[in-house]
């Protein structure tokens, strides 16, 4: 299920037809309900790319005929709605292969824990998120140790490198370092295709700089320098369509919606720089 390099390969198209809602409507249920476990319908943001997750928290459902991988699970309150949203589409739990993760939260990965038993789908990080992963427990190199609730440990089932390919079937993501909001901070990258019109995808983890009262950034340069240089490669990513793990980081709402566009080469870019400016602003 690993790679080392991305090997030049059709990407997945679309899946078999599913009971989502529209754009509109998930945003219209989600009006004024922002809440990491309030419950939202399923929709599909392009192809075989769904929201699964929450109002306020994004999960990313990537299908194929081969199997299906999940990216990030919100709250461990939230991981039976997410289910019942993957039933909704038309898929079964069991054909959920592999979890992925954005960073190692609450809001993120509380909810890893019942979606791995409800799948039965192995868990892969990098290697500095696998800690806290399992322990459900922010690790000492975390910057905003003690801030966040402890969620329910997972058991990571292999660890993935920087720029290493997670494969199934026809699916190809990318693993990019992206650390600084948490030392396990992993972006993700693939492409998917509607017809003959293929985008570049990326989902682009949480890059703020925030931190407990008594860890400064300026104290740890080591973690700095990691931090701009996952800034540096995020920046570097093609990207069509960025998503958020929260939805207002990317405008993901008003994109849905489709009063924002939902394609724009340079919103990668643009993200990591406001990541930067917000990192030079902290230092």
């Amino acid at each position: 299920m690993l790679g080392g390099c991305a090997a030049v390969a059709p990407a997945p198209q679309a899946s078999a037809p599913a009971a989502g809602v529209s754009g509109k409507e998930h945003v219209a249920q989600c009006k004024d309900r922002d809440g990491w476990s309030d419950a939202a319908p399923p929709v599909q943001v392009y192809a075989n790319v769904w929201q699964v997750g929450t109002c306020g928290i994004v999960a990313l459902l990537v299908t194929s005929d081969a199997g299906h991988i999940l990216i990030d699970a919100a709250t461990d309150k939230a991981a039976p709605g997410i289910a019942r949203n993957i039933e909704r589409l038309g898929f079964k739990l069991s054909d959920v292969k592999i979890i992925l993760n954005g960073h190692e939260h609450l809001d993120h990965a509380g909810g890893i824990a019942a979606l791995q038993r409800m799948t039965g789908a192995r868990l892969l990080a990098r290697a500095p998120a696998r800690a806290a992963l399992e322990s459900g427990e922010s690790s000492a190199d975390d910057p905003q140790l003690g801030m966040n609730p402890k969620f329910p440990g997972a058991r990571v089932d292999g660890i993935v490198a920087d720029g290493e390919v997670v494969r199934l079937g026809p699916l190809a993501l990318t693993a990019h370092a992206t650390p600084g909001h948490t030392p396990g901070s992993t972006s993700w990258s693939w492409r998917s295709c509607a017809g003959a019109e293929c985008r570049s995808i990326v989902y682009g983890d949480s890059i703020s700089a925030l931190s407990n009262d008594s860890y400064r950034f300026s104290d740890h340069p080591a973690y700095v320098a990691a931090f701009r240089a996952g800034l540096d490669r995020l920046a570097g990513l093609k990207c069509d369509i960025l998503i958020t793990p929260h939805p207002g980081a990317s405008d993901f709402h008003a994109r849905l919606a489709e009063s924002a566009p939902l394609v724009d080469a340079e919103a990668c870019a643009r993200y990591a720089a406001a990541g930067r400016a917000r990192l030079d602003a902290r230092l």
